[in-house]
């Protein structure tokens, strides 16, 4: 048994910067109970608990009973499931414990329309062996390096599945597995307080090379170069249209940083963009930041990361529904917030890190605290603060799990602006003919300066 268990907020938190970053790898004890009895491959605790967190079962790999087609929307095992509760804003107090404050504050804001469909929870689905295989050498190899600016290890899957610090915990966020690659074209509605929706709509391809799930050549690694590459052509509104951005993240943030190459239609060239990461505001609205994607990524530099500890909580699960294609965005778009009656929350474990802007250097957020979920490292919400130290948006993301790449994956995410009422809901595909693909071979030359050049014409 680990030394740090933490149920509930029974663990005292973590802090680490920058400045003192020391080696923690995982014992011997701990590496050898990686897919035990304790605890899954992953590092989440297999055992259910009483207050309703499922027992994990991890029965199902890239299918499930009923499954039609080897990829595009399926409604998943659980579709005929009805919500065991309700959370609205007069009861809300009977769940205070298992909420973020950014749950309660869009409860109490928008008390009409805000509210949380409770479904039974259920850890049933896996990732692949290979993954395994990769946490299991990452808790022996893994370590924080150039002054936290970057991690040694495996590519395909988090680093440090048994961390004692918020840099290790944080870095797991920021490098969890998930799909390899993605393309698609998706909607964006920018919903205002007066009701008004301003749409968007981009062409959008990523390629993370460690997530390559061939692994018979050479293995990725931290130390690499390039952590992700990114496309994204806007094709609405018609002031953006034409304007392609193209560009990779590093691994190591010590002498790189995310670059980006920009074709810009005015001007028919292409040119290198400034700096984009940390709170550059994203087209076409500007209300969410760069570093707001999968609700945290990027460099960790700019804050002083906790790790909180484990809790139980509400969060976003197992979104099939939400991303359906029989959903019309009448149906899923509204003002204040998007239909409650289409997203599923579950009761599960989840890792609560909190950063804190360092002083002298300038984020848009003063405090950032995710909600990141144990078995797969992903951020399912984040609440985020400004420079009072006021709550200011509180950011969800509707992930499903893909048959055609046998990972959650990104699906829908809405991002609320609490002082000013608006919100985006970004990454929607309901309305479009064509389906998320996912794990389809991608080159790097889909993200070059010269690709950005051809997709613009």
């Amino acid at each position: 048994m680990r030394l740090f268990k933490v149920l509930g907020w029974s663990a005292a938190a973590l802090t680490i910067g920058f400045s003192s970053v020391s080696a923690a790898k995982s014992s011997a004890e701990e590496i050898a109970s990686l897919g035990g009895d304790t605890y899954t491959c992953m590092g989440a605790e297999r055992a259910g608990t009483q207050g309703g967190v499922a027992e994990y079962t991890g029965k199902w790999f890239k299918t499930w009973p009923g499954v039609s087609s080897e990829h595009g929307y399926e409604p998943g095992p659980y579709k005929d499931e009805k919500p065991l509760y309700t959370i609205t804003a007069s009861n809300m107090g009977q769940y205070d414990a298992l909420m973020t404050p950014g749950q309660k504050a869009l409860m109490s804001k928008y008390p009409d329309t805000f509210k949380m469909n409770v479904y039974p929870s259920h850890r049933d689905f896996r990732f692949d062996d290979w993954v395994c295989d990769v946490v299991k050498k990452n808790a022996a190899e893994s370590e924080i390096i150039d002054d936290g600016l970057g991690v040694t290890g495996t590519g395909g899957a988090h680093p440090f599945p048994f961390p004692k610090n918020g840099l290790e915990a944080i870095y797991n966020a920021i490098l969890p597995h998930r799909a390899w690659t993605e393309k698609v074209v998706f909607d964006i509605a920018d919903v205002y307080s007066n009701g008004t929706v301003a749409w968007g709509r981009a062409r959008f391809m990523t390629m993370n090379p460690g997530n390559n799930p061939d692994r018979s050549g050479r293995i990725p690694k931290y130390t690499d170069h390039i952590n992700a590459f990114f496309y994204q052509g806007f094709l609405l509104p018609d002031r953006e249209k034409g304007f392609v951005a193209v560009g990779y993240q590093p691994n190591n943030f010590k002498s790189d940083a995310t670059q980006s190459w920009q074709y810009l239609p005015g001007i028919r060239r292409v040119r290198k963009a400034p700096e984009i990461g940390f709170d550059y505001p994203v087209p076409p609205s500007g209300l969410r930041t760069v570093d707001d994607d999968y609700l945290f990524n990027g460099s960790p530099e700019r804050y002083t990361w906790t790790l909180i500890g484990k809790k139980e909580m509400l969060i976003p699960y197992h979104n099939f529904k939400f991303n359906s294609p029989e959903l019309t965005y009448d149906e899923l778009i509204q003002e204040g917030t998007v239909n409650a009656d289409h997203l599923r929350y579950e009761l599960h474990r989840v890792w609560v890190i909190e950063g804190n802007l360092k002083d002298g250097v300038r984020h848009i957020y003063q405090k950032r605290r995710l909600y990141v979920d144990e078995d797969t490292w992903l951020t399912m919400w984040a609440d985020n603060y400004d420079g009072r130290g006021e709550l200011w948006r509180a950011n969800l993301a509707a992930f499903f799990y893909s048959q055609e790449s046998g990972t959650f994956h990104r699906g829908a995410s809405v991002y609320h602006d609490l002082t000013s009422g608006n919100y985006e809901a970004t990454y929607l595909v309901n309305e479009r003919d064509n389906w998320w693909r996912i794990n389809t071979p991608l080159k790097p030359a889909m993200f070059s300066p010269e690709a950005a050049a051809r997709s613009g014409h």
